[in-house]
């Protein structure tokens, strides 16, 4: 049964489902009727999750507010990306509601709802019903990227899930399946655009990216993480400590120093 459509829920109207087995705009029996690839780990795309009207109402209205930039371009897993929290780890309510349009606050509470979560759990054959849950939206403008990696090895399962409503691949920005930390080992790719997701299932295996959002690209890559942890775990893996911070700029911008010095010895040759 498609999931009922929440583009005419009138803002400001709470939502009974939270924590409920039902959800408003994700089409659960999308998600537990899937099957999981087994090469070169497991995983699986999903498509079509939302109605037509709730996939257009997702697009025009992604979340605008509440976004820190993270970056770093130094390191062995090179990203840059702007982020907001939707759900914080553990939460039981959606974090900074008020700014979020009616389908959002209904798709916010979907996440937090037991049936989805049971949904996950049938999908990937673990029981979810004690893990955390942490839910990030991302926006990776021109020049966003995000490097090869497996993934904390707290993290069970993690569904990454599309909001633009249309996208040209050749600007980059899609999700890499590869079989190896090279870049270039590429088995598939799955495009951002609104209806389309992905389930990886976590392992020392389970290698992934996002491929660079051209410079010239006119859009930015829109997309949400809702991430599953192991019972217990209480850090956001998303965000970045203090001195990871403090690293990265200090390092990019010595770089930065570095090449235009060397940039302008070269030109005096």
């Amino acid at each position: 049964m498609q999931a009922q459509t929440a583009a005419a829920v009138a803002p400001g109207v709470p939502n009974s489902m939270t924590n409920n087995s039902t959800t408003k705009v994700i089409d659960l029996n999308r998600i537990s009727g899937s099957r999981l690839q087994t090469e070169p780990f497991r995983w699986a795309a999903i498509d079509r999750l939302y109605s037509p009207a709730d996939s257009a109402a997702l697009a025009a209205t992604f979340p605008t507010d509440g976004y820190k930039r993270v970056w770093d371009h130094v390191g062995e897993k090179k990203h840059d990306y702007l982020v907001r929290a939707l759900v914080r780890m553990s939460a039981n309510s959606v974090s900074g509601k008020s700014g979020l349009s009616s389908v959002w606050r209904a798709l916010a509470d979907d996440f937090l709802s037991d049936g989805y979560r049971r949904a996950m759990g049938e999908l990937i054959g673990v029981d979810l019903s004690d893990a955390e849950l942490e839910v990030n939206v991302f926006d990776y403008p021109p020049g966003g990227l995000h490097g090869a990696h497996t993934d904390h090895r707290d993290k069970i399962v993690t569904h990454v899930l599309y909001f633009n409503d249309s996208w040209n691949d050749d600007d980059g920005g899609c999700l890499l399946i590869l079989k190896s930390p090279d870049m270039q080992d590429v088995v598939t790719h799955v495009s951002p655009c609104v209806g389309n997701s992905a389930v990886l299932v976590r392992s020392d295996n389970s290698w992934h990216a996002v491929s660079g959002v051209a410079r010239t690209c006119q859009l930015s890559r829109r997309s949400l993480t809702a991430t599953f942890y192991y019972p217990g775990h209480v850090d956001s893996t998303v965000w970045p400590t203090w001195g990871q911070y403090l690293h990265s700029v200090v390092t990019t911008r010595w770089q930065r120093l570095r090449g235009l010095v060397v940039g302008g010895n070269a030109g005096r040759m």
